[in-house]
């Protein structure tokens, strides 16, 4: 890579945004080989989306690849304490969290100082998967808003998803627009929860 960075024109011009619509379109590409079951497939669009990360390294002024792969390593370390002994504690890794997802959230927030289940959460995910996020955020941080949590399978949520996608088209409605406009309602609900002083404990 740093020898296309000095000797390939096309490569020599590229900035982090140009390359953004390549790593979208590996990581899609990367997706569909998964979902193929076909390994070799796999491992060629895993060796392309390494590019998109070598290369994207290779740009960067403040930082190498080798810094990439340091700070991923140091936050596994760091978010695992009951794998790994945590910094300056006994030597002993912490027992296994009983919600392992919900500890890994809320190192998540305490490290980053988010304040809100609603922050980090990329505004350019699509509709539903920011919905899912953002419930899955909303559980994890136990803010008070009601969900619905009726067991339902894999097969019938693909099922009713485009059933509804199938009723919008007939009705003229963008089906894109309607979960974002409810995905917006949803965060309104999770920031006025989050407003809320909690109720002070008893003695």
């Amino acid at each position: 890579m740093e020898v296309l960075r000095r000797r390939c024109p096309w490569d020599a011009e590229q900035t982090h945004r140009t390359l953004v619509q390549y790593l979208l379109e590996e990581a899609s590409e990367t997706v569909e080989a998964i979902e193929s079951g076909d390994e070799a497939h796999l491992r060629e669009e895993l060796g392309d989306l390494l590019l998109q990360v070598v290369f994207h390294a290779e740009i960067a002024s403040a930082f190498d690849l080798e810094d990439v792969a340091r700070g991923i390593a140091d936050k596994l370390v760091r978010r695992h304490p009951h794998v790994f002994a945590p910094a300056g504690g006994s030597g002993v890794p912490d027992a296994v969290p009983a919600d392992l997802h919900r500890t890994w959230e809320q190192r998540k927030a305490v490290e980053k100082g988010r304040t809100s289940a609603l922050q980090g959460i990329p505004e350019q995910m699509s509709a539903l998967a920011r919905g899912h996020k953002v419930v899955a955020r909303s559980r994890s941080r136990q803010v008070p808003v009601e969900l619905p949590d009726a067991p339902v399978t894999a097969d019938e949520v693909g099922t009713a998803v485009l059933d509804l996608v199938a009723r919008a088209h007939a009705s003229g409605v963008d089906p894109e627009q309607a979960v974002r406009d409810a995905v917006r309602a949803l965060e309104r609900r999770v920031l006025a929860a989050e407003s809320v002083p909690p109720e002070p404990a008893e003695h």
